[in-house]
């Protein structure tokens, strides 16, 4: 690619050198065409670092901006500097939307001209270099570099290498999942099979079937041997999501497996030995299941060996814009729009947020967001009305977390269903963040009754 250069796509003749000139007395590489095949070629070459395009005004609008999308569809790279004679509001804002990068009108200074072409090649360098740091966590799984995040991230590397069991902890929307995926790929078992299995969509009359498989005539409609899951995960990882909401009868049968190594296919007398390392993940309090006899407390031991616990997203803020960026970058390919990031307000907005729903949520928000169509950065207004509104009831809201709490149990009364409503959370999140605080009330009567009420 030759350093700084551009190319100039002009179908206007009045600007005849009055874009080319400046560009080349600056000491930038001038790439001039009025063919656009030549211009995609260019690009599909790698010989231009930005794009300034100079319509007439005989050109129809949306022809100029479907080749913008298409420039960036394709080499989203690319930044593009639209320069136009005769203009509207309408048109502008039709512009920034279809990704043009920078908007200049005629007549312009070179001063003007140079700024914006300067500003669209800091700014492309800089996203290509996010992009690709990004990128490199993506690859690993993991995005942020907050220090719960480094810290996770050294755990993993340290124990895959065993074939020690992993349990999995954080709230919904963390992505368990995904971390047990990579505990499953920095082991050993990487070229062998990961079989996810949520504990809480099987029942337990199909539990065995499926967990265990069985022979030909085992029951009704046996017609002929079937290997179950836990056979597929054979010398590979098998992942039991949602440990917590399994049966005590479905808990007995996994354990026996975990103990004996080896599964029992239904109608077969003879036990068929397997080799799996278990990673099980859950949402739950295990250790507070088991002593409440909700849990086997021998399978918790089985599993608990080894923990790792996910933060939630408003504990790790800081993990914020590298997961924004990320998504970004992902649902600019999957919608075909290319978006350069969000604005200061939009961040501040985001910041301000709780996330009850995680990092699944965030994604989930920008997901609706590129759904609309939004700007070439999204804005305050492109976020959905009713994150808008919650952003500015937190404004409104003490900054530190225990103010939060005692705000929000003042407000209910001390209504603890109704304060766990208030902030988004879990009744069971309450608690936790009441006793870290200290934060104490003696339950009388009357607020028992408010919480039967």
């Amino acid at each position: 690619m030759l350093r700084n250069s551009v190319f100039v796509f002009e179908t206007y003749s009045p600007f005849e050198d009055r874009v080319s000139a400046p560009l080349l007395r600056a000491g930038f590489g001038v790439i001039r065409t009025t063919n656009k095949d030549q211009l995609l070629k260019g690009l599909r070459s790698r010989h231009g670092q930005a794009v300034v395009l100079c319509p007439s005004s005989s050109a129809r609008t949306e022809d100029s901006l479907e080749l913008v999308r298409y420039i960036h569809e394709m080499y989203g790279y690319v930044p593009v500097i639209l320069v136009v004679a005769n203009s509207s509001e309408d048109f502008a804002i039709a512009a920034l939307r279809a990704g043009v990068n920078e908007y200049v009108r005629f007549p312009f200074s070179a001063e003007e001209l140079l700024s914006a072409v300067q500003r669209c090649l800091r700014f492309a360098e800089s996203d290509a270099a996010q992009l690709n740091q990004v990128s490199a966590h993506a690859e690993n799984g993991i995005i942020g570099e907050s220090p719960a995040m480094r810290e996770i991230r050294a755990r993993i590397e340290r124990l895959a290498s065993s074939d020690t069991n992993v349990l999995i902890t954080g709230e919904t929307g963390t992505g368990k999942e995904l971390f047990a995926e990579l505990v499953h790929k920095r082991s050993r078992r990487r070229d062998k099979p990961f079989i996810a299995i949520n504990c809480a969509a099987i029942p337990d009359t199909l539990l065995e079937s499926e967990l265990f498989g069985h022979v030909k005539g085992a029951f009704t409609g046996a017609d002929s041997k079937q290997d179950g899951r836990l056979k597929a995960a054979d010398q590979g990882t098998l992942f039991l999501d949602e440990i917590g909401d399994m049966s005590a009868y479905s808990q007995a049968k996994i354990l026996r497996v975990i103990e004996n190594k080896e599964i029992q296919r239904l109608g077969c007398p003879r036990g068929i030995p397997v080799d799996v390392r278990v990673v099980a993940a859950t949402n739950q309090d295990l250790d507070q299941l088991s002593r409440e006899n909700k849990f086997r407390r021998d399978l918790f031991f089985r599993l608990n060996v080894a923990r790792i616990h996910l933060p939630p997203l408003r504990e790790r803020k800081e993990d914020l814009p590298s997961l924004i960026d990320h998504y970004v970058g992902v649902f600019s390919r999957q919608f075909r729009h290319k978006v350069q990031g969000v604005t200061d307000e939009a961040l501040d907005c985001m910041f301000a947020y709780d996330w009850p729903g995680n990092i699944r949520e965030l994604k989930n928000l920008l997901e609706s967001i590129f759904a609309e169509g939004p700007r070439a950065e999204i804005a305050f207004d492109d976020l959905p009305t009713h994150f808008r509104i919650r952003c500015a009831e937190l404004k409104s809201l003490p900054e530190d977390e225990r103010g939060r709490l005692l705000w929000a149990l003042a407000a209910t009364n001390w209504n603890k269903s109704k304060a766990a409503a208030k902030l988004h959370w879990s009744r069971m999140t309450l608690y936790r963040k009441m006793e870290r605080y200290n934060i104490l009330r003696e339950n009388s009567i009357s607020d028992q009754a408010m919480e039967q009420g």
